[in-house]
């Protein structure tokens, strides 16, 4: 039984095909293990490129993000008074403040401004557009409130916010609100103007200069108001123009029919 056991082995395929399996088996996984790794190397190698590409073009949206938060956005308007609108301190009236808007870009900006208190605030004008180099004072209305339990004026100076906003044009157009809507990608912040009451008995130069802004202000709008000189041909209704030879010519027209009349 001993010699058929050692010789049973030999001649039985069963026993080497599962000896031959494993072997089988590892060199399969060598194989499959080394042709995964060559193809991983290889997608990574055809990949390679395009990552990169991606991480250059990445890093530089990332850089060119960073710099616009950190690097201060370049004006398009200068205010005189540039962070403060001040007003005279007198409760229970309306009261007025003005401000310098210039135009210090090379294209035309459009400009309009907001506020905190729409109720009791509002700016003539509410907008405009500027030339190159032009500029305007806005005047600003406000409605001074009763101090209630016996607050102090100047802790109101906070309360009520003004925020200027401008928009690059492509060139005079006749200024609406709708233009801010239509690109707010493109609109930038100028800058926020806080209220500042003044003591209007006290003289001091922010007290004159805003005196000499509003008398400005009011001689501007004056100006607007009159008619343009005559600078050449009256113009009458639409399409009639009326110039010197033309009323020659009607008076002697005008003449010569009296005459043919009278000959008659």
């Amino acid at each position: 039984m001993a010699i058929e056991t050692d010789q049973k082995p030999p001649s039985d395929g069963k026993v080497w095909g599962f000896f031959k399996l494993p072997f089988r088996q590892t060199g399969n996984s060598n194989s499959t293990t080394s042709s995964s790794a060559s193809s991983a190397s290889n997608l990574h190698t055809q990949s390679q490129p395009h990552v990169e590409g991606s991480n250059h073009h990445g890093s530089a949206k990332s850089v060119s993000s960073v710099a616009k938060s950190i690097l201060p956005t370049r004006r398009r308007l200068k205010l005189d008074p540039a962070s403060k609108l001040y007003f005279p301190y007198e409760p229970g009236k309306q009261v007025r403040s003005a401000v310098k808007i210039k135009n210090t870009s090379k294209s035309y900006t459009a400009f309009k401004f907001q506020t905190t208190a729409p109720k009791s605030c509002f700016m003539r004008p509410p907008g405009a557009i500027l030339a190159p180099g032009e500029s305007i004072i806005a005047t600003v209305f406000k409605f001074v409130e009763q101090p209630e339990n016996n607050e102090k004026p100047m802790e109101q100076k906070s309360r009520v916010k003004f925020k200027i906003m401008s928009l690059k044009v492509k060139g005079p157009m006749d200024y609406v609100p709708e233009l801010f809507d239509e690109q707010k990608d493109q609109v930038a912040m100028e800058q926020i103007l806080r209220v500042v009451f003044l003591d209007p008995k006290r003289p001091c130069p922010a007290l004159e200069k805003l005196k000499r802004q509003l008398a400005d202000a009011d001689a501007a709008v004056e100006a607007r108001k009159k008619p343009p000189e005559d600078a050449g041909p009256r113009i009458i209704g639409e399409g009639l123009v009326i110039d010197e030879w033309k009323e020659r010519r009607e008076r002697y027209l005008a003449r010569q029919q009296v005459e043919g009349v009278e000959s008659a």
